[in-house]
């Protein structure tokens, strides 16, 4: 508990309205979007700016009081939840567009800006910030640059740290550095600033971000191919890539996603194939009118029994929007669904979605899968049920059994969503004892305190390594 002369100094900072106290206001603080994971604040505060953070890191230091740096809580790893209590820190007052370059294609932004407002007005300058993470809509750039955000168009664009050139952040000790520049050279010295992306707020406080800007693609076409088999599909990827043809966006959902995203969105998906690719290509007219055909030639060669290029800005949309949409598409079906991110190789694709089937089958429990295929991104999603504590168990043994797979395969436990808490455990599976060593020291180098988003990372306890096999 925070005593109230704390909670007093720290209101003389920021201002009594940007304190939260009440146990209603802080209980809506007290969890993010990852299913089964809560614990209260003791506090909630939004500064309004970087003098405001330090003055309040400042007093946290002293007091070793915990702070949890929280954007919109859209991630799903249990990133945002204060497991030691604390304060957690919203950035809804820090929510500027600070500068649009249009000389040297930078955009310089607070935390809190939201990422498609963000993309929205760039483009307006015929500019273009490639990462977008299917919770754009509401999701915060502080919030991707402590997650390293990926998204749809990862494959040709990368992710949130291709695209951050410079910080300035709060310290542990108070202190405010600023890391990068708009340069388009600069190796002096260690690279903060990618040290900082995706540290998931357990190194510093994000205070503002100067981002690379692309021109904006000159017109862009999509497709739809269906299969009545994952490895037909699975091999029309490596076929694309295998032909030096890299897609802004490679996509591919399974039957019991495409039947879930149909019922939702109902824009007359098919549902009675196997599995369904979504490929958009962008660029100057003649490489994506080039692209695509090529690619609808490998996707028929590869046993496609559909290829459709969409006639309209609309009709791509309209697909485009239903792939975003299979989160909530799937979280119709059961009061809990829970959405992991195991990586493997590309040509490891379809025997990653092969044992989710056969893991899913052997702890009897429901597994849909969608993803990136393009970059091996996949994102088995089980709609569940928390309160049923039996088949949260066996839900738990089927994502362990997933995560060793994905190892096994020279693959990783997460390729965008983060570590949090919720794949603390299983982290060392893929680093090895040493690496979390290295890890371990840098954080006690930066926040020696352990103040800064605490219970993340790094587990207590390692979970016992799961042998399967293929």
């Amino acid at each position: 508990m925070i005593e109230d002369q704390i909670k007093t100094k720290l209101s003389s900072i920021v201002g009594k309205e940007n304190v939260i106290d009440s146990q209603a206001g802080r209980l809506v603080y007290s969890y993010d979007a990852t299913p089964n994971y809560q614990s209260m604040p003791d506090l909630v505060i939004a500064p309004r700016n970087t003098k405001e953070i330090a003055e309040i890191v400042n007093v946290c230091r002293d007091e070793k009081i915990p702070i949890i740096p929280r954007g919109s809580g859209t991630n799903l790893c249990a990133g945002t939840v204060p497991t030691e209590g604390g304060i957690v820190l919203l950035f809804k007052n820090m929510n500027q567009i600070l500068e649009v370059d249009e000389e040297n294609l930078t955009v310089t932004v607070q935390p809190g800006v939201i990422t498609q407002d963000m993309i929205r007005e760039v483009e307006k300058k015929g500019l273009f910030y490639p990462p977008d993470p299917s919770s754009m809509k509401i999701s915060t750039i502080g919030g991707n640059i402590n997650e390293n955000s990926g998204g749809l168009r990862g494959l040709k664009y990368g992710v949130t740290a291709d695209y951050v050139m410079a910080l300035e952040a709060v310290l542990p000790n108070g202190d405010i550095i600023r890391t990068g520049g708009k340069l388009a050279k600069d190796v002096a010295g260690y690279n903060l600033t990618q040290l900082l992306v995706g540290s998931e707020g357990t190194l510093a406080i994000i205070t503002e971000a100067t981002l690379k800007l692309i021109p904006i693609p000159e017109t862009k076409q999509t497709m739809l191919a269906l299969y009545q088999s994952m490895d037909a599909a699975a091999r029309t990827v490596s076929e694309i890539i295998s032909a030096k043809i890299i897609p802004a966006t490679l996509e591919f959902l399974d039957q019991p996603t495409l039947k879930a995203v149909e019922d939702f969105a109902k824009i007359g998906l098919p549902t009675d194939v196997e599995a369904v690719l979504l490929i958009e290509q962008d660029g100057p007219h003649e490489i994506v009118a080039h692209d695509m055909k090529k690619m609808a030639d490998i996707c028929t060669k590869e046993g496609a029994v559909s290829v459709k290029i969409a006639e309209t800005e609309v009709e791509a949309l309209a697909l485009t929007e239903a792939r975003r949409s299979a989160l909530s598409a799937l979280a119709r079906l059961k009061p809990t669904t829970i959405l992991e991110d195991a990586t493997v190789p590309r040509s490891e694709i379809a025997n990653m979605v092969k044992a989710i089937n056969e893991i899913a089958k052997k702890h009897n429990v429901t597994i849909c899968t969608f993803g990136h295929a393009g970059d091996g991104n996949l994102h088995p999603t089980c709609p569940t049920d928390v309160r049923d504590k039996e088949e949260m168990k066996r839900v738990d043994a089927a994502f362990a059994d997933i995560f060793a797979k994905a190892i096994e395969l020279g693959g990783t436990i997460t390729g965008e969503h983060g570590v949090g808490m919720m794949k603390a455990p299983f982290l060392e599976w893929k680093l090895g004892t040493e690496g979390i060593l290295i890890m371990r020291a840098i954080k006690q180098s930066f926040d020696p305190h352990n103040i800064m988003n605490p219970g993340k990372i790094f587990a207590k306890e390692t979970r016992k390594r799961l042998v399967v096999s293929r």
